[in-house]
């Protein structure tokens, strides 16, 4: 079968950000799929473009999977508006570049944005093929919690534009078991489940002392952020859990990554003259192993609301399958899976005296801290690899394809 993935956010693993959709791409090449992936040239952690002056860049990998990289308006950390003109730009030139694409069977389109799962659509029906939808965060409603998204007029737009979305699409697969219920009150005719997970391979390295001596902080403690570093990732409070433990000289923070918010956070630890905080540049997935190698325990953290307690977030399982012991400042349905496999604790998040005192918690209990990086292991190895959840997806393409025939075989839809 031949999978268009429309995504405009897609990296490869030579990009800074989440790699899921190139790890199942790479895992569907392997069995003998075709795989073509429409993007933009402007990585959405960087804001590096890998545009070579074309409309459409086309490559092709050492997989095979092909890779049209189409224009986007750069607006790299600027405001919502500019976005959104981000968003449309890529909208508008990625249906171009999918009428290009021949003989496809599925068309995979993902939110966030939410606005190319128009392209996708369109593609779809234009092309006769099958509408796969993903739903990766609840957008409007995140952004609207957040407060990004305010007007009353778009969010109304952005509420009719997923429902319209959802009821449309042959299939609706979710990364988060909370996304289930949401998404099928919103329309949609059948979801599956299709989690986050992570490629354990890619995250084994005994480069950790090496990374530590890298960094100057030989003898430490490490506490861990591998991400982006915007709004939603509350890191602020961190530093202030770094300012309550600035007497622990065993302990140091190693923020890894960009973001909006990078440059107020950096201002934030000067502002409280953090001797224990050290802020490093995004790295790609050929070299994130080491980073996690160097870590004692890694952090995931977003605000407190209560719309990300639905959240399954991809850094939980990277921390996982580094065999790194996840301090967990984000509550619901991940809290759940982290707890029930004693992969790690939980602080409240938004607390940073909740937060100090897990960390001393953890790092003074080496011992049970590598039992739970061990626990994580075992269970992204046994339920949450790439390879588990891109033969989960299979199934439901052969389904989806089932139906098709089914349906054209009693006379069409």
């Amino acid at each position: 079968m031949h999978i268009l993935i429309i995504h405009q956010a897609f990296s490869s693993l030579s990009d800074a950000g989440g790699t899921r959709h190139y790890e199942m791409a790479r895992y569907l090449r392997q069995k003998g799929h075709d795989v073509t992936v429409i993007a933009s040239p402007v990585n959405y952690l960087t804001g590096k473009s890998s545009s070579r002056g074309k409309w459409i860049d086309r490559q092709v990998d050492e997989n095979g999977i092909v890779i049209l990289r189409a224009y986007t308006y750069p607006a790299w950390h600027r405001s919502f508006f500019h976005r959104v003109i981000t968003f449309l730009s890529f909208m508008v030139s990625s249906f171009f570049a999918a009428l290009s694409v021949e003989q496809v069977d599925f068309v995979w389109g993902t939110s966030p944005p939410i606005f190319q799962g128009i392209t996708a659509w369109l593609t779809a029906r234009l092309k006769g093929a099958q509408f796969l939808f993903e739903v990766r965060d609840l957008w409007p409603e995140f952004a609207i919690a957040i407060g990004v998204l305010k007007n009353p007029i778009i969010i109304r737009l952005s509420r009719w534009l997923e429902h319209f979305l959802y009821s449309h699409a042959d299939q609706v697969i979710v990364n988060s078991p909370g996304y289930v219920d949401y998404v099928t009150s919103r329309g949609a005719r059948s979801v599956k489940l299709i989690p986050n997970g992570a490629d354990v391979e890619m995250f084994q390295s005994d480069r950790g002392d090496q990374q530590k001596k890298e960094w100057g902080l030989e003898g430490k403690k490490i506490v861990l952020y591998a991400g982006a570093h915007g709004i939603s990732n509350d890191l602020g409070v961190v530093l202030k859990s770094a300012d309550l433990l600035r007497e622990r000289k065993d302990i140091a923070f190693v923020f890894v990554g960009d973001g909006k918010e990078k440059s107020n956070l950096i201002k934030q630890a000067e502002y409280l003259n953090l001797p224990n905080v050290k802020f490093l540049p995004s790295v790609n997935k050929n070299s994130i192993a080491s980073v996690f190698a160097g870590a004692t325990i890694c952090l995931a953290i977003l605000k407190p609301l209560e719309w990300y307690k639905t959240t399954y977030p991809n850094k939980v399982f990277d921390a996982m399958a580094a065999g790194k012991p996840v301090l967990l400042c984000i509550d619901g349905v991940i809290r759940q899976l982290v707890e029930g496999a004693d992969a790690g604790m939980f602080a409240q998040p938004g607390n940073p005296e909740d937060i100090a005192r897990v960390i001393i918690s953890m790092v003074d209990d080496q011992k049970h801290c590598r039992q739970m990086g061990i626990n994580g292991e075992t269970l992204v190895r046994e339920k949450y690899s790439r390879s588990v959840i891109t033969d989960e997806l299979l199934v439901v393409l052969e389904a989806m394809r089932r139906e098709r025939d089914r349906g054209h075989s009693g006379g069409g839809r």
